[in-house]
């Protein structure tokens, strides 16, 4: 049996390192790789890992509190790290209800592998063409805002098939990055979180057996998986956002101080810290729901973590531009800072569920409705949460 991971032990000795590069890494559009090996070596990639399966045994609360850490330093490398860990999330939740995950956590601890995910932006249709060969499938596909991907091992991700009898339905599956047929582009050229390598993934012919298939669900319908995959992930990365917006207001707060005798910077600064209380409130309750990986996968539950997902996006962004006008001039020069780290938090935004989606998917299950499909409007869902 492993031995629990020490996560602030390990934030306070690769986090200074991981700062002193950033800015250079974004400057440059420059993958986070010498932190990946960084994390690799320091055994982050399995630390929610259960230690019974030779992980280091990390709580939800405890990675959140990391990454929140680690995104004060270097928010790039914080939010890719975050999409392999709320894939890792997803299994120790399934892992401890007695469901399908151990498989794979245990690949994850023996190896370190880092998984990259697509299943945000392929949701609930996903992408790509698929044909049936002989021990399993042929799939193609382009797979974009993959995270993580010039490090990764395991792409965790989907793709539509037509089966002659049970109709669409989306395939979920893992393929080896070094699998024949899977190439990486080199186009992650973005506003902002720069240095994430979320570069798009090719899959051309690639062969998927069918041992390797962990979920068939109809195409286009709400899953109850994504009950607990929202649950864990959006918990996940928005603590990432929490610790951008607390990078910006260490600098913010200092040039406050240099005019700290002005009424309109104790105005600006009182309205400031009630954004970010609200942001804060709602991230702290988002990892309070997901519950260290024990709770009730129904769509409330989902629907409870995709309102607080956008009222933190919401503050958050609104804190950091805010903090702007808290800096004054000051603030508009890049070599303070601000301005990096206000083009990362927006990228908060294109986290499922954007907003006006979000707000659609909560209309209708207060309406007792199906959150997406409306094929039977009189469909009532159980949504107890909170």
């Amino acid at each position: 049996m492993s031995k629990k991971i020490d996560l602030g032990a390990v934030l306070n000795t690769i986090g200074p390192q991981f700062s002193a590069i950033a800015a250079h890494n974004d400057a440059n559009d420059e993958f986070v790789a010498a932190n990946y090996d960084t994390l690799t070596a320091s055994k982050l990639f399995s630390a929610m890992v259960p230690v019974e399966l030779g992980g280091g045994g990390a709580s939800h609360p405890e990675m959140c509190a990391f990454l929140r850490g680690l995104a004060e330093y270097c928010p790039s490398t914080a939010l890719a790290l975050s999409m392999h860990q709320h894939v890792v999330g997803a299994q120790v939740t399934n892992y401890r209800a007695g469901r399908p995950g151990q498989k794979l956590l245990e690949r994850v601890a023996a190896g370190e592998v880092v998984l990259v995910s697509t299943g945000g932006n392929d949701w609930l249709e996903s992408n790509g063409t698929v044909t049936r060969t002989d021990g399993g499938f042929r799939v193609s596909a382009k797979k974009p805002f993959a995270s993580g991907s010039p490090k990764g091992g395991l792409l965790v991700t989907s793709a539509p098939f037509e089966d002659p009898v049970e109709g669409w339905q989306v395939l979920h599956f893992g393929v080896s990055f070094s699998a024949d047929g899977v190439t990486l582009g080199n186009d992650w050229k973005a506003m902002g979180m720069r240095a994430t390598g979320s570069h798009t993934v090719t899959l051309d012919n690639v062969f998927v057996p069918d041992e390797t298939v962990s979920l068939r669900r109809p195409r286009g319908d709400y899953h109850m998986s994504w009950n607990v995959i929202l649950t864990v992930a959006m918990s996940t990365v928005m603590s990432v956002y929490m610790g951008v917006a607390c990078a910006a207001a260490t600098i913010t707060e200092a040039e406050a101080r240099k005019r700290a005798g002005a009424p309109e910077t104790q105005y600006l600064l009182g309205e400031l810290r009630n954004l970010m209380t609200t942001a804060e409130l709602a991230v702290d309750d988002m990892v309070r729901i997901a519950n260290d990986f024990d709770f009730d996968p129904v769509v409330g539950t989902a629907d409870a973590i995709l309102r607080r997902k956008t009222i933190a996006t919401n503050a958050i962004i609104a804190a950091v531009e805010k903090m702007l006008e808290v800096a004054g001039g000051g603030g508009f020069y890049r070599k303070l800072g601000l301005e990096k780290l206000l083009r990362d938090v927006h990228a908060a935004r294109y986290h499922p569920l954007a907003e006006k989606k979000q707000h659609r998917f909560s209309g209708r299950i207060a309406l007792g409705l199906d959150p997406i499909s409306e094929r039977d409007e009189t469909a009532l869902l159980p949504v107890a949460a909170e």
